[in-house]
């Protein structure tokens, strides 16, 4: 399992949100590119940014932010908020990120989510953020009644192969993932599961290596020094070492 750091931007700094509340910030640097160089300096063999304004107000804001972080960062950089349309979605993969993740296009606009699919393949990725196993949308501060699961089902034939899921609930609450849930949809094999949300102890990090997710992101924890990234990627490595035949 990969161990992913997560770098959050918000008005140009990294912030970390509870449980996906912009009212509830925490702001842990003001430069994050100087963050992406940590986590390298760390041991990340990716890093995950996350354009929060861009998330909330459906167009990108911090992409300047991020494309610095790709040059500069020697490991892939992946990275998701306000790519809605497919020009953007390009030009965001050509400034040197290797995947581009969809969260409230993928669900809002079918013939985008299918452009998404054709023109990226395997470096595109589908946020799937949810709470109380419902999907939500504009940066988890929109309800759907879209069954997660049933949305997990239908991106995976549609052809996408990867996801981020997220049980908002857990996110930056620092109370563990929601292993059953990871466990379920590993249990389908109809895409790669990368978590996302509550990760709080290098035990948390064992259990989720253990249950067959492709990465685990990692954000208050690592920003707290509750969870030391490389003891966190050493550990992932190793409860993943006796797995075979994953993807």
């Amino acid at each position: 399992m990969e161990v992913i750091p997560a770098i959050d931007i918000r008005g140009g700094r990294c912030v970390r949100l509870h449980q996906g509340d912009y009212a509830l910030e925490t702001v842990f640097d003001d430069d994050p590119v100087a963050v992406a160089r940590r986590w390298v300096a760390e041991g990340a063999t990716r890093i995950h940014v996350v354009d929060l304004d861009g998330a909330r107000a459906g167009a990108q804001a911090n992409a300047a932010l991020v494309r610095t972080i790709a040059e500069v960062a020697p490991c892939p950089v992946q990275t998701g908020g306000g790519i809605r349309d497919l020009a953007t979605l390009r030009a965001t993969l050509e400034g040197g990120v290797q995947r581009v993740a969809l969260g409230t296009a993928a669900v809002k606009d079918h013939a985008f989510l299918l452009a998404a699919i054709a023109e990226a393949g395997d470096r595109l990725i589908v946020s799937v953020d949810a709470r109380d196993g419902l999907v939500r949308t504009e940066g988890w501060t929109e309800s759907t009644d879209i069954e997660a699961s049933a949305w997990i089902d239908e991106l995976a034939r549609l052809g996408v192969r990867r996801i981020v899921y997220t049980d908002i609930a857990r996110d930056g609450a620092m109370q563990g993932p929601n292993l059953a849930s990871y466990e379920a949809l590993v249990a389908k094999g109809s895409v790669a599961v990368i978590a996302a949300g509550g990760v709080t102890s290098i035990e948390d990090v064992r259990r989720l290596a253990e249950c067959g997710v492709e990465g685990a992101i990692i954000g208050r924890a690592i920003y707290t020094g509750d969870i030391a990234l490389p003891e966190a990627i050493a550990v992932a490595a190793s409860a993943s070492a006796p797995r075979s035949g994953g993807r």
